[in-house]
């Protein structure tokens, strides 16, 4: 599942079901289910007509009992049941009993009526349930006013759809049937393999048995679904057959298909070279979802998107065309790690996600190197390495204690720092060996579950390591934090050395220790007579030491070369100005982490405003994107957040304007025939950047004028979206909301409903989330909270106007009004993000202590909501630490 697009799953409190609880010494088991009831396969039989608000089922499971018990644990949530058989080994069958234990965390007891010996017994459970509306398990959308019921299992919404074993570790085979309107189209994680009449106006679709699954990863879809035929995956060495490929959509958007169609084949075979093992389920369906809580979901041979992200025309913008390969590639790697090979617990989604992230750069640098996924890998990296800095961060390898653990698994630890990490130890031991082990771990657990120690042990043993590599790598999955690398230069007895020592990173006004180590690879680039090297040492220890051969008197160093360390390191004022003197020099991965270290000083106090400016300008003319818009983050902290005077603010306009107009009139503000996608990116986000953030005149003038022209009405009375240059159209939209307010407002509010263009529905939301009227803000805000927006796109028209204390504050008092109606609406956002969505952004200790006296008796309610408290609170103390330190006046001298 993929979380850089994605909202999560907000678990809302459900009315309590089932008979009352019967009398049994057992507590219910609210963390993990007894392992001594397991289930070997699944029935499940669904009659489901999306039209209607509920649906019914059956859920037949052979489980092994391995010990007597007149009862046993499962997972449902919201269902009635009617009917519950026990069949046991002798082929007896007798009633058997459902109680909802504990309702909220969806754990239920089957009571079998008497003591069963350890056998092997067939449940038979006959239930209804409602079509969810927080597009969790089963849940009912509409597109263009028509309905569809679709899954999203992961991570613990199955036991919404149907009673069962609701955890990684049981892994089976699935049988499943739908019984559905005989005009909609059924789909499912593999291929129908027979279709009957079922009575009047139904019909009965039953699907191949799949491979082993864990619940999560069970998939289905019914509706008028345009069903498009993509090539054929061809046979490989790894696989004997060719594999059918489909591409599905809502009614009349099927023919949007065909682009991702064209480039998944490529995906696929660079992924079966990779692991040496080919595609493993019967067929791949790929389901542009009307509306859905994440970004894509890995389901094995149904891969459920974002429509935005499959969808995908000539003009679109090329954020999309470049998001729908990378998370398609992301995806698709899920289907070795994750769906072929399972983590055995959820303290392990790592497994899943971080080897899919790691695994799509590198499909993507493959098929699309000007895509640059070796810069997003960084880039990524040190997103993560910003949450990673707080006290309450979590660790890869996060202890699970409830559902509220699992569900704020899915954040920039689990996915970018598992990443980075991952190719930092690939870079120590090599591609190659790194891949032999890799090629061992899914071979040796294909169709099972496996752990950490599964894995570090197969690359151990593939680079014939020793336990000091075993503790590294574990270093960084069972501890949390950012390993800071400082250095120092001495000439000893002839040599020039590099002092190595290491703690952790923390900013200004944390209350964390710094005392702790890691097994970090080091590689540093030094200067030398001729140019540079690079020297590499394993620094586990607090200190270390590299001998810097042929290093020139004085020297310079960067201490992360070739960007492949996931640590920050330190740059003193004193040796700031060599660095700079050859940072256009260094490669581009260089300068991202050359770019991170002046922001590590920067937060820490070792530098200031005017060092970091000074430090980030060989970047700004960089003919990379991706490096030249990093100085930009810089320069909207110093703006929003440390200049206090209008001289201040107008001095970080102006070193903006000068870095960074001259590009943006070259660029234009038009797509010209031809021109490579990256020119489009860095035409909008320059946009963005100086007529958004900056306010520079001349471009608000000319996104006014694009604005302008998409909200003027066609003859039909819809607005002509389509005279804005599609990657500009929702910042223009922005500023024609901020230059005249309710007219434009108006506008918007009466399109949304009438236009199910995923990408003008994405511009669309995002122009009316930037207008600055507060009356008109707050009416964009009541909107979001009605039908016309979908409930997967209410976070878009909530997370912006938050840069200045006064948005921040009129954002806090709608959101502490309307808490009960966001809770109650939505399902789509992480219990741990709420707290962020609500107050995040904040840079005070009274923004801090208003969020913890709001959450005191609530967060406790909502699943995963403390984590998100922590971490908000802290974020707003540090950022107010932060700027206490710094001197504004820095930015004028």
């Amino acid at each position: 599942m993929r979380p850089l697009v994605r909202p999560f799953v907000l678990t809302i409190l459900a009315a309590c079901c089932g008979a009352a609880l019967a009398a049994t010494p057992e507590a219910a088991p609210l963390a993990r289910l007894p392992a001594w009831a397991t289930p070997e396969a699944y029935t499940l039989s669904f009659k489901v007509d999306p039209k209607e608000t509920n649906y019914s089922g059956s859920s037949t499971i052979k489980v092994k009992l391995s010990q007597a018990s007149d009862h046993l644990w499962l997972h449902g949530r919201d269902l009635t049941v009617s009917k519950v058989v026990v069949t046991g080994a002798d082929g007896k069958a007798h009633e058997g009993k459902y109680v909802a234990v504990a309702p909220k965390e969806g754990v239920s007891r089957i009571d079998f009526g008497s003591t069963l010996k350890p056998q092997e017994i067939t449940l038979a459970i006959t239930f209804t349930a409602p079509l969810n509306q927080q597009l969790q398990g089963l849940y009912k959308v509409t597109h263009e006013g028509v309905p569809y019921a679709m899954t999203q299992m992961e991570p613990v919404s199955a036991r919404f759809a149907f009673p069962g074993f609701d955890e990684p570790s049981f892994k089976t085979p699935f049988n499943i049937s739908l019984t559905v309107p005989a005009d909609d189209q059924a789909v499912a994680n593999t291929s129908a393999v027979k279709e009957e009449k079922a009575g009047d106006g139904w019909k009965k679709v039953t699907f191949a048995k799949t491979e082993p699954l864990p619940t999560y990863l069970v998939a289905f879809g019914v509706g008028p679904w345009d069903i498009v035929k993509g090539p054929d995956i061809a046979a490989t060495k790894y696989r004997d057959h060719a594999t059918p490929l489909r591409g599905i959509a809502a009614k009349g958007e099927g023919h949007r298909m065909q682009h991702v169609l064209g480039e998944t084949k490529s995906i696929i075979h660079t992924l079966e070279d990779y692991y040496g093992f080919g595609y493993p389920f019967d067929k791949l369906d790929l389901l542009a979802a009307p509306d859905f809580s994440a970004g894509a979901m890995e389901n094995a041979g149904l891969v459920t998107f974002r429509d935005w992200l499959l969808l995908i025309d000539p003009d679109s913008p090329a954020q999309y065309v470049r998001g729908s390969f990378n998370v398609n590639a992301h995806e698709l790697a899920h289907q070795w790690t994750g769906d072929t090979v399972t983590m055995t617990w959820w303290n392990d989604i790592w497994l899943n996600e971080a080897f899919a992230t790691w695994m799509q750069q590198k499909v993507t640098q493959k098929v699309h190197p000007e895509y640059r996924a070796d810069l997003d890998r960084i880039r990524g990296a040190q997103g993560a390495m910003n949450n990673d800095a707080l006290v309450s961060a979590r660790k890869i390898r996060q202890e699970i204690t409830g559902n509220g653990d699992i569900e704020t698994a899915f954040d920039g630890i689990t996915y970018q720092k598992g990443a980075a990490v991952l190719g930092m130890f690939e870079g120590y031991v090599g591609e190659p060996i790194f891949q032999k082990g890799m090629r061992a771990y899914i071979q040796d657990h294909k169709f099972g579950n496996a752990s950490a120690d599964d894995l570090v042990e197969s690359i151990r043993k593939a680079a014939d390591k020793g336990e000091d590599f075993r503790k590294a790598f574990k270093s960084f999955l069972d501890q949390s934090g950012v390993p800071y690398v400082q250095t120092k230069v001495s000439t000893e007895g002839g040599k020039t050395v590099l002092h190595l020592t290491q703690s952790r990173y923390l900013p200004t006004g944390s209350t964390g220790d710094r005392n702790r180590v890691w097994g970090v690879p080091v590689c540093v680039r030094y200067g030398t007579a001729s140019g540079s090297k690079v020297s590499c040492e394993l620094l586990d220890k607090a200190s270390g030491t590299i001998t810097l051969d042929g290093a020139s008197s004085p020297t310079w160093v960067l201490a992360n070369a070739n960007a492949s360390g996931y640590y920050r390191f330190s740059i003193d004022k004193a040796d700031l100005p060599p660095l700079a003197k050859v940072a256009s020099s260094l490669s581009d991965g260089e300068q991202l982490v050359y770019a991170d270290a002046l922001d590590a000083g920067f937060n820490q106090g070792d530098l200031d405003a005017h060092d970091v400016l000074v430090g980030l300008k060989p970047l700004t003319t960089s003919k990379t994107r991706e490096v030249a818009a990093v100085p930009t983050m810089m320069l909207d902290q110093f703006y929003y957040r440390l200049a206090k005077t209008d001289a201040q603010r107008a001095a970080v306009v102006k070193y903006a304007k000068d870095a960074y107009l001259p590009r943006m009139e070259e660029l234009g503000y038009k797509r010209k025939t031809g021109e490579p996608d990256s020119d489009s990116l860095q035409r909008a986000a320059l946009a963005e950047f100086l007529g958004g953030d900056m306010r520079i005149a001349e471009v608000r003038k000319a996104l006014l004028a694009q604005g302008d022209a998409a909200l003027k009405p066609k003859a039909d009375g819809r607005l002509d979206l389509g005279a804005a240059d599609p990657d500009l159209l929702g910042v223009a939209l922005g500023v024609a909301t901020q230059e005249h307010g309710k007219p434009a407002v108006d506008a918007l509010i009466a399109e949304l409903p009438k236009n199910s263009d995923p990408q003008q529905r994405n511009a669309i939301l995002a122009g009316l989330a930037e207008t600055s009227d507060t009356a008109q803000l707050n009416r964009v805000r009541d909107y979001a909270l009605t039908k016309d927006v979908k409930v997967g796109e209410m976070a878009a028209l909530l997370r912006g106007n938050r840069e200045t204390r006064p948005q921040r504050d009129a954002l806090w008092n709608w959101a502490t009004t309307n808490y009960d109606k966001i809770v109650a609406r939505t399902g789509s956002f992480g219990g741990g993000a709420l707290p962020r969505l609500m107050g995040g952004g904040g840079c005070s200790d009274e923004e801090a202590a208003r969020l913890q006296d709001f959450f005191a008796t609530r967060a406790k309610n909502v699943s995963g909501a403390e984590r998100g408290l922590a971490q908000t609170t802290e974020g707003a103390k540090l950022c107010a630490a932060g700027i206490a330190k710094q001197d504004p006046t820095a930015l004028t001298r």
